[in-house]
Formats: C-alpha cells, structure tokens, sequence
C-alpha cells in the first residue's frame, strides 16, 4: 500500500532557523532604519545605518545559532556515548528499559519484550537513542545548516526595508517602511504556515504583532533623541 500522508517534522531544523532569520532581519533593520529617521538623520546616514546592521545582524545570527545548535549536537554526542557505554555494560538492563519504554506506550510486556530484542538486535543505540533519549535522524542537531539558514535568511529579511530606503523619498521613508515591512512579516508569517502546516492567521497576526511593537518602540526612541538634540 502506497504511503501518501505528507508530514513536515523534517523541516522543523532548517524551517525554525530560516524563519527566525528573515523575521529577526526585517523587524530589527526596519526598527534600526526608523529610529535612525525619528531622530532626523539624513537618507545617507540611514541607508549606512541600515547596512551596518544587515552585516552585524547576519553575523550574530549565524554565530549565535551555531554556538546554540553546537551545543545541542554536543549534548546528543555526550548521551550517545554514555548510552554506548551502558550498553556495552549492562546490555540486560538496557533491554529491561526498553521494553518498560514500550509497555508505557501500550504494548503488552510479552510483545513489548520481542520488539525490544529485535530492534536491539539490528541497532540496539540507535533504538535507544529513538525511544529513550529522544534523538532521531530527523531532528539532529546540525549546526553549519541551522548557521548558515540563519545567516542568509537574516541577510535576506534585512534587505527588503533597504530596498525601501533606496527607493522612497525622505518624507515618505517612515511609513513606507513601517507599512511595507509589516506587509513583508506578513507574507514571511504565511509562508512559514504553509511549509510548516500550521494555522496560517495564527502565524501572521505573530509575527506583525511583534513587529510592529519593535518598530513604535524604537521610532518613539528615535524621536525622543532627535528632541533631546
């Protein structure tokens, strides 16, 4: 029987990362482009301010994400080699835990124990590390893909609210980012609901919720020093 069920687990990785990028990259560029205007920088200045931020937020991003992720990987690698260890050690005992992880999940104890010894049999860490740490093929760590999806999906969110710098005259520059990059939090919001297969209105009222929060907040600190000067 042919298998037709379409699930998304295995992008939860590279979608949490790209998404997380591209909505980091616009509200924060589009914020920093603002809040430069509100105090009553010139288009240059603007433009220069919002590049910086392009290269420094790009980079952050993929640095922080790999530090995060490396350190996940390097917890699953320490799991591992314990679980190694034991069993090596003890393999009885391990087959004693196996078979309560699936009697837990229903299996009655007769049934429970011959699956236990058959897929120990055929990868006894790899069974354990599936039912008993909860690491799997699909969800592993990997950090130069989580940095990398961080980075470009950053660099790409950032350039949208440039563009907008590049092309609307100064008096238009404010609520023409301010609307164009809530318009882009949208999409960004209805794109990650649909790869992900998740509520779509949901997502979207997310993302330009917060968004637009960051850019008042940081336009009204812009005005406030361009009244102080």
């Amino acid at each position: 029987m042919r298998h037709i069920e379409r699930h998304r687990t295995h992008r939860i990785g590279w979608l949490r990362a790209a998404v997380l990028g591209a909505n980091d990259g616009i509200v924060s560029t589009a914020s920093l482009v603002l809040g430069v205007a509100a105090a009553g920088a010139g288009a240059r200045d603007i433009l220069v301010a919002g590049v910086a931020g392009l290269v420094a937020g790009a980079m952050s991003m993929a640095a922080g994400e790999y530090v995060s992720v490396s350190s996940q990987a390097d917890t699953e690698r320490a799991d591992l080699t314990r679980e190694s260890k034991e069993l090596a050690a003890n393999p009885e005992a391990e087959h004693t835990e196996l078979t309560a992880i699936y009697v837990q999940r229903g299996l009655d104890s007769a049934l429970a124990s011959s699956v236990a010894t058959q897929l120990m049999q055929h990868d006894a860490l790899a069974a354990h590390a599936r039912d008993e740490l909860g690491i799997n093929e699909t969800l592993a760590a990997r950090p130069v893909q989580a940095a990398l999806a961080s980075a470009a999906s950053f660099a790409v969110g950032a350039a949208l609210p440039l563009l907008m710098v590049l092309w609307l005259p100064l008096a238009a520059l404010m609520p023409g980012v301010a609307g164009s990059s809530l318009l882009f939090l949208a999409l960004l919001g209805l794109v990650a609901a649909r790869a992900g297969g998740a509520p779509v209105r949901a997502s979207v009222r997310r993302v330009t919720f917060w968004g637009a929060l960051a850019m008042a907040l940081t336009a009204a600190v812009g005005t406030l020093f361009g009244v102080a000067t």
